[in-house]
């Protein structure tokens, strides 16, 4: 069994009198460990496949298996403390809280893990110094720039430690040489620690980073391309 299992995964909306359906009847493996891509047009699918597999949307029919655990009928108590133990979310817009410095916004994910202060810092200290923040832990959102702001959001994102780190479009507002470094530090933290990470993405060339590429269209996949080299984007 693969790591993520996704056997006639089915996401349908209403809305007024028409039904919507985003992923429709999908099967899909992901191994552990992989750095995997997600591209197509909008609407195809993309994000409500990430939101599935992070445990924040729920499919209407059909199975996830995340390392042995159907999360499909998980309760919402149960599929919260999942969550907290396997997935690590890296938005676009970063979502930091603007009344807190990077290191309160790091250390957020952490309250609700029941460690000692003393714990919560070494943890937070350690990922702000992997991302390359330290510096800034002392700063809120608005004196830092956008590249900055999404590696506080990536060390929030790691900083429990989670076996899944989604990412939904993490360069999108970023200027290209930003852009490089945040890819950079995502391929890192996938070879180095070992992370799986699926990242949703228009752009090819910030998809060339990860080890495979797969094209969804209309909720289905539609192509999927030969793996690519662990070091594709730092060619």
């Amino acid at each position: 069994m693969a790591f993520i299992e996704c056997r006639n995964l089915t996401r349908t909306y209403t809305r007024g009198t028409n039904a919507i359906t985003p992923l429709d009847d999908l099967d899909l493996d992901i191994e552990e460990g992989m750095f995997l891509s997600l591209m197509g047009p909008s609407g195809s699918g993309k994000t409500t496949l990430l939101n599935l597999i992070a445990g924040i949307d729920r499919p209407t029919s059909g199975s996830l298996t995340i390392d042995g655990h159907n999360i499909a009928n998980s309760s919402k108590s149960e599929l919260a403390a999942w969550r907290s133990e396997y997935i690590g979310y890296i938005f676009q817009l970063y979502n930091l809280v603007p009344v807190l410095t990077a290191y309160e916004n790091v250390e957020l994910p952490l309250l609700l893990h029941g460690l000692t202060r003393k714990e919560r810092h070494r943890k937070v200290s350690a990922a702000l110094d992997l991302v390359g923040i330290a510096d800034r832990h002392d700063h809120y959102p608005r004196q830092l720039s956008g590249g900055q702001e999404q590696r506080v959001a990536i060390a929030r994102a790691i900083v429990t430690d989670p076996r899944i780190i989604v990412a939904d479009e993490p360069t999108g507002d970023l200027d290209k040489s930003s852009a490089r470094a945040i890819l950079d530090l995502m391929q890192s933290i996938n070879r180095d620690l070992g992370r799986t990470l699926i990242m949703v993405t228009h752009d090819p060339h910030a998809a060339e980073w990860a080890q495979k590429t797969l094209h969804l269209e209309k909720g289905r996949l539609v192509e999927q391309d030969v793996p690519q080299s662990t070091t594709a984007g730092a060619t």
